[in-house]
């Protein structure tokens, strides 16, 4: 295998990506609706028949997956990405592995970690560590020194990153305890879940803090991922998580606020945009776009439009989804089409190429 990648290659397409996406930000149209798709090492391992569970303890099998997974998104999905990078892939356990949790891999998909907090006598005994000698948090960012090292003895170019760091609190906290306690317990014993929440909001600045700290430089955007957001009340996202993911805007997101919800959340779209300011956002399929479109535009630059499941199936059954998006998100910019967040293992690799080159072409008549 040749384990390098050249983006010299790509450099016009890449300039124009950034023309487009740049136009997006700005609320204007350029010659089409950028087209970005995410997909990761859990959807090229599926694509080129690795191990998923293998992917994140092999550093080696994760540089490969990464390297062929962006020849293929450059040469075969040929969206509107402008750069390449590898990247420590640990999968969906933060949370876990900061307060201790088990570790649970099964074979062939991602692992996960077992609820750490199962009565509320369990929060007040939840410690918050010091980034800065807590040893999974050192382990970690020399599993990324580990990932750059193969990166060089293989002769790769490209950047290796990593950066360690947990949800905003209510995610997090339905990470270590499970939603549904999380949220029963929003009702029978809201103190305990402030308290939870103001540990977690404590360890989550802790950890950006850790992070620029090592970087040499203070972040002024930040991205946040908080799915669990969509599944409580306006009134509940304002007593219990609003007050700690405006704070962590305040604090980081001075220059760029970015958040990821994959979930339905037409009812928090006007929040977003008009409270907590976001500059963009990841509106996931179950989300109504028009509701979105009506809160956000101008002020909240949309990434979406699509869910995983109209992309299993064949490019037939996906056409009148890709065309619905594009005409309700594309008018007027703000609007980069994909799927909302994640591409999902599952997803079918000749519908995701075909739905790029359809957007592409229809986009350039919006």
């Amino acid at each position: 295998m040749i384990y390098d990648f050249d983006l010299a290659p790509y450099r016009d397409r890449i300039e124009q990506s950034a023309r487009r996406l740049d136009a997006a930000f700005r609320f204007e149209q350029s010659d089409q609706v950028p087209v970005s798709i995410s997909v990761g090492g859990s959807f090229f391992c599926k694509l080129f028949g690795a191990n998923i569970a293998d992917y994140f303890q092999d550093r080696a099998l994760a540089l490969e997956m990464q390297l062929r997974g962006l020849r293929w998104c450059f040469e075969e999905l040929r969206d509107d990405r402008t750069e390449a990078g590898l990247y420590l892939d640990i999968g969906p356990l933060a949370e876990g592995i900061l307060f201790g949790a088990e570790i649970v891999r099964p074979d062939g998909t991602s692992p996960w970690s077992r609820h750490l907090l199962l009565d509320p006598a369990d929060v007040d005994r939840l410690e918050i560590p010091d980034p800065a000698s807590h040893p999974a948090v050192q382990w970690y960012y020399q599993e990324v020194e580990k990932l750059r090292d193969i990166a060089r003895g293989r002769g790769v170019h490209l950047p290796v990153s990593g950066s360690f760091g947990i949800h905003p609190p209510l995610s997090a906290a339905c990470a270590l305890a499970g939603p549904e306690r999380i949220f029963q317990w929003m009702y029978e014993c809201p103190g305990v879940v402030k308290r939870l929440f103001e540990k977690l909001f404590t360890a989550f600045c802790r950890l950006v803090d850790h992070r620029d700290s090592l970087e040499g430089r203070r972040r002024t955007s930040i991205g946040l991922a908080d799915d669990h957001s969509a599944f409580i009340s306006e009134a509940m996202y304002r007593e219990f998580e609003m007050p700690y993911t405006s704070a962590i805007y305040q604090l980081y997101g001075r220059d760029g606020r970015s958040l990821h919800a994959d979930g339905p959340n037409d009812h928090l779209f006007a929040l977003y945009a008009n409270e907590l300011h976001l500059t963009d956002m990841d509106i996931g399929g179950f989300s109504n776009l028009t509701i979105a479109k009506n809160a956000m535009h101008g002020k909240t630059v949309m990434f979406g439009g699509l869910n995983c499941k109209d992309l299993y199936g064949d490019f037939e059954a996906a056409r009148p989804k890709i065309e619905e998006a594009i005409a309700i998100g594309g008018p007027g910019g703000g609007f980069v089409f994909g799927v909302g967040g994640e591409t999902y293992a599952g997803v079918n690799p000749n519908t995701l190429i075909q739905t790029v080159a359809h957007a592409q072409s229809i986009t350039r008549k919006t």
